[in-house]
């Protein structure tokens, strides 16, 4: 006789049981609602009838415990569910809908008291999407190309669809048509045709386009996909004479350097009336200008890393030299103009040498393979064999300090095998594993002192603490860059050395570590209270209600004094106006996020550089930086669900809230870390998960229909509005945590 559930046999009672008036997992049927294969993207659906077993149909609810578990590979699938129905003749049914939305073979299991319904489980298979521009991205992308005068270059396209699923296609056909690309000759603005043709390799899954360009000069190109620029599609091309292209590539192979004769139009970013006569280095790191005094004496005029954050923007010729020009922008520094006839060659020779140095392209996952490549190479000569540190449990940073303070750089790459005072057992790994964690915890946390927030509040993002307690020096910011060097190396290491860095900093701290200019657009996420008042007023209303604001900050020392400080000479007597708001704004952010930090900086710095080059970190922008030591963090939605507060209480509400967390379900690792980062500023959670957010994350209604969720970052915030399907809410949920987590929808 088949088993039955314990709620069946209680509602069936032996009466029941005889005349077969109860529910029969063999009896129920399934209807699905799409063909198969589908496209990954769309919400299905699938409808369970269920019967008893005497085949009438038998009326569902939440007590029979229905179980419905749809899997993809490894991964789990949320399932929205509806009982009953609308009409009278529903009672049997339950329908559920859910979103594929990676390409392969999903199993969907259907089961009543252990036991699988007719037919379960499913298999049913969903292909990749059409293309997605915003997904479609250039292969070994680079925002410069190099190329040669009447040769053709070779560029590759990666089709995918809007979920990264890479697109297939049936044998003879193809998209390829469907791209375009359009090139425009910057120093006239005119039109040019790359005569190209777009080729598919059914084999590698890639589009091949094949350009050529016969006149020597400089390009802008437009890589798009059914009229829209994919994600990395704009693009500058440089074309060389034949000459130029075997001078660059001797340079670049011989890691020589000549000088090129140019003229300086701009210096401090102020124009010069006169323009200078300067001359062009570039080196494997270096872009150096130079002004020889009395055509004898070297002055360095500006330096520029070659790195991804160095940008050249090409301008026609300069009425005033006839001479082609561009600007050089780092983002450290006033830009620098210059103009000269081997413009190209100089800009050229600089894309080679900083397209070898990151490993040939300038997409993250690339990078992140050239830096663990290039640590290992660097550190080839030291043996990575055990070396002894021994630390106390009570005493942790202070005696970790005192533990590793004669250690040379071949002593930190070593592998550290951990004992704790008075604790007996040998490390294998998970013990140094827990000192890891511990160390980043005592130097990382804002409680212990050495980092901070900037605003009050325990999710604060961290950043060096200028009022720092007495007993914390520079000497522990120089061992917290060495620890984090030594995550860093580890992690290049692979394997079960592979280490992250516990903590939750600051942009504008990231940026300092790559040498990148902070600006007041950083006080958005590190000081949103900040941000939302004194910036944002700013920004929007102007100086109205603020016409006694001067260049000067006040900050309070050690003891509860306010002091006021200068932005700049004499800013104390400047008033802030409308045309010098975005100046004043800046020197803020210099002040408080630079400045009052520098020493702290400089040590942790000198400390990280010890064990990982700056050349190799400069690669990166801030937001790569944090996920190259911080890694993508596994979010557990059971502690999210745990730990979470809700604002709300409508039935409306509450059937988003369902919604809500069924999209959770299905979220990657990634789009966990947007959530996150739309709505508290920050990818990563404290040590202790959603538990030590304060305040907890919230979900508020509100109170609005069919727009797109908002958060407050100052409270964990978010948002949700009202919706009439839940296809409609995922779709808006992912495009506001896509867009947000750069600057849109925060309030």
């Amino acid at each position: 006789m088949t088993r039955r559930s314990s709620s069946s046999a209680q509602k069936s009672g032996l009466l029941h049981l005889f005349s077969g008036k109860y529910i029969h997992p063999q009896r129920c049927s399934t209807t699905f609602h799409w063909e198969d294969p589908c496209p990954v993207g769309t919400t299905v659906a699938f409808t369970v009838h269920f019967y008893q077993r005497n085949g009438r149909p038998y009326p569902i609810s939440d007590a029979d415990g229905v179980l419905v578990e749809i899997t993809q590979a490894i991964h789990k699938v949320g399932v929205v569910t509806e009982l009953g129905g609308t009409g009278e003749g529903e009672v049997n049914t339950a329908r559920y809908k859910f979103t594929a939305r990676q390409a392969g073979q999903y199993k969907i299991c259907v089961m009543l008291a252990n036991q699988h319904i007719r037919g379960s489980p499913f298999h049913k298979n969903f292909l990749p999407g059409p293309p997605d521009p915003e997904k479609t991205v250039m292969v070994q992308h680079s925002s410069t190309v190099v190329a040669t005068a009447g040769q053709p270059h070779h560029i590759l396209v990666e089709p995918r669809d809007e979920y990264h699923n890479l697109c297939t296609f049936p044998p003879g056909q193809s998209d390829a048509d469907q791209y375009s690309l359009s090139v425009v000759e910057l120093e006239g603005g005119w039109p040019v045709d790359p005569k190209c043709r777009p080729v598919y390799d059914h084999s590698s899954r890639r589009v091949s386009l094949q350009v050529t360009l016969h006149r020597p000069g400089c390009y802008r190109a437009n890589l798009s996909y059914q009229a829209t620029s994919l994600t990395n599609g704009i693009f500058d091309i440089i074309v060389l004479t034949s000459e130029d292209a075997g001078r660059v590539q001797k340079t670049v192979a011989r890691r020589c350097h000549d000088g090129y004769e140019a003229r300086l139009l701009t210096q401090q970013g102020v124009p010069l009336q006169r323009p200078k006569k300067v001359y062009c280095y570039v080196t494997p790191k270096q872009l150096i200008i130079k002004e020889f005094l009395l055509r004898l004496i070297p002055r360095r005029v500006a330096t520029f890393r070659l790195c991804p954050s160095t940008k050249f923007v090409f301008t026609g010729t300069n009425n005033q030299v006839g001479l082609p020009t561009m600007t050089i922008d780092d983002g450290c520094q006033p830009p620098v103009s210059l103009a000269g006839r081997h413009r190209n060659v100089v800009a050229a020779t600089f894309t080679q040498f900083m397209l070898k140095n990151i490993g040939g392209s300038e997409t993250f996952r690339d990078k992140q393979d050239h830096f663990y490549h290039e640590v290992r190479k660097f550190h080839s000569k030291r043996p990575h064999d055990r070396i002894q540190v021994c630390v106390s449990r009570d005493r942790l940073l202070e005696s970790s300090v005192k533990a590793t303070r004669a250690f040379a750089v071949a002593d930190w790459c070593k592998n550290f095998e951990v004992t704790f005072q008075a604790e007996e057992g040998l490390d294998w790994g998970g013990v140094r594993r827990e000192w890891f964690e511990l160390v980043c915890a005592q130097l990382f946390d804002h409680d212990n002192g050495l980092f901070s927030g900037l605003h009050e509040g325990r999710q604060a993002l961290v950043h060096p603490n200028p009022h720092r307690p007495s007993h914390l020096k520079l000497k522990h910011y120089e061992f917290a860059g060495r620890v984090v060097g030594k995550c860093l190396y580890e992690s290049a290491l692979g394997g079960g050395y592979r280490q992250t860095v516990r903590a939750r900093f600051t942009r504008s701290f990231l940026a300092q570590l790559i040498g990148l200019r902070v600006h007041y657009k950083h006080f958005a996420q590190d000081d949103p209270e900040l941000y939302t008042g004194l910036v944002r007023h700013l920004l929007e209303r102007g100086t109205i209600g603020l016409e006694d604001l001067c260049f000067t900050d006040e900050m309070v020392v050690p003891g509860g004094q306010v002091r006021t400080v200068e932005l700049e000479a004499g800013g104390a007597t400047k008033k802030v106006t409308q045309s010098n708001l975005l100046q004043y704004l800046d020197a803020l952010a210099q002040h408080r996020l630079a400045a009052r930090v520098r020493n702290e900086v400089t040590s942790f710095m000198a400390g990280l550089n010890d064990i990982i080059p700056d050349n190799l970190l400069c690669i990166f922008d801030e937001n790569e930086l944090e996920l190259l030591m911080c890694g993508i963090d596994t979010y557990s939605i059971a502690d999210f669900r745990a730990n979470h507060a809700v604002n709300g209480s409508t039935p409306e509400f509450r059937r988003v809230l369902y919604w809500f967390w069924t999209a959770v379900t299905n979220f990657t690792e990634e789009e966990m870390a947007r959530l996150l980062q739309f709505t508290t500023g920050c990818s990563r959670l404290p040590p202790g998960g959603f538990s030590q957010l304060s305040p907890h994350f919230q979900i508020a209604a509100a109170h609005t229909f069919n727009v797109l969720p908002t958060a407050h970052t100052c409270f964990n915030q978010l948002c949700l509005p009202d919706y009439d399907s839940y296809e409609h809410f995922e779709k808006a949920l992912l495009l506001a945590i896509k867009e947000g987590s750069e600057g849109f929808g925060l309030v």
